[in-house]
């Protein structure tokens, strides 16, 4: 058994009596000593069994302070993400006691980390969808969108899912506000085949657990679309996802004007269509300029509108899935 084995050994054992304070406490001055002497691999082995036993005790507190520490030691000692850092994030995310309150500031150092040393802009999709999922799990809806809209090709299955049951909660007419919250995330990272695959479950839980609602099925050699006849803005996300594969800025115009009053009563769709019709469609949002600054900025900077800015470095290119090739309209 190595020394690092025989401390982690030692601090179980603590544990295991109860001693919780003392192990804590034990483990962070052992920890911080390889800290000092840049031994990033001791440290974090020594971090991570001390708060996976912590975590496994119900001590979400000292285990969630360990947690803490590991992700800046990651930082620190600028670990990759890989197979195996990520797996000792998701053992210890997954250990933590539901409505533990230290577990959402590890989900997003953990998030911070794979960002800065990973190949994703917006953090790793494994470890966004493991966090969403368990936020899931734990009926926390808003923590698991925004973490499952940027997930794996998993995600969406679970996106639709965590919204139908939080649609089944609220008045029947309300679907497509719920649908909606699964269908857009995905089509502003430009995921478009996650935002169709989301629809298409949230469509199938909804007829199947509804069957007064009279949806009717319209294929084509190319596709297949439900109708609702008392659900409209079902229907526009359905051809919504159709016009982006197919047609141009028009068809959305014209698509966004047939159901303008419907849109209108939802009163929280705007700004996601105008990022929609800009990125898909090429439709560019108005600046929301204000004139008076804007004749300042050209009187003082030479028509620049603001003064210069320092060079930055360039970012990273984000990593976003391309739509699929357009369908055959014939």
């Amino acid at each position: 058994m190595s020394k690092i084995e025989k401390t982690i050994a030692r601090q179980q054992e603590k544990i295991s009596e109860g001693q919780f304070y003392e192990a804590h406490q034990q483990l962070r001055v052992v920890a911080s000593r390889y800290v000092k002497q840049e031994n990033w691999v001791a440290a974090i082995d020594i971090l991570y069994g001390g708060a996976l036993a912590l975590l496994k005790a119900g001590q979400g507190g000292s285990g969630g302070d360990l947690c803490l520490y590991m992700v800046d030691v990651y930082g620190k000692g600028a670990v990759d993400v890989g197979a195996e850092s990520k797996g000792k994030l998701l053992a210890l995310l997954r250990a933590f006691p539901p409505e533990e309150p230290t577990k959402k500031r590890f989900v997003d150092e953990m998030m911070a980390w794979s960002v800065k040393f990973g190949e994703y802009e917006n953090g790793d999709p494994e470890l966004h969808h493991v966090a969403g999922t368990l936020y899931a799990e734990e009926s926390e809806p808003y923590e698991a969108e925004r973490h499952l809209a940027l997930g794996t090709k998993d995600s969406p299955e679970q996106l639709a899912r965590v919204e139908y049951e939080w649609y089944t909660q609220d008045d029947s007419h309300t679907a497509a506000q719920y649908a909606a919250r699964a269908v857009f995330p995905f089509l502003l990272t430009g995921n478009l085949r996650s935002a169709n695959k989301a629809l298409l479950i949230f469509n199938s839980r909804l007829t199947s657990s509804n069957k007064s609602l009279g949806v009717q099925e319209v294929s084509s050699t190319s596709s297949d679309v439900r109708v609702f006849p008392v659900l409209p803005l079902m229907n526009f996300l359905g051809l919504l996802l159709l016009a982006i594969q197919r047609g141009g800025a028009d068809l959305y115009r014209q698509l966004a004007k047939h159901y303008a009053v419907h849109i209108k009563e939802v009163g929280m769709w705007d700004d996601a269509l105008a990022q929609i019709g800009e990125l898909y469609f090429g439709i560019k949002i108005p600046k929301q300029g204000n004139p008076l600054f804007d004749m300042m900025g050209s009187m003082l900077f030479g028509g620049g509108g603001a003064s210069p800015k320092p060079s930055t470095p360039k970012a990273k290119p984000k990593k976003v899935e391309a739509p699929p090739p357009p369908v055959d309209l014939d």
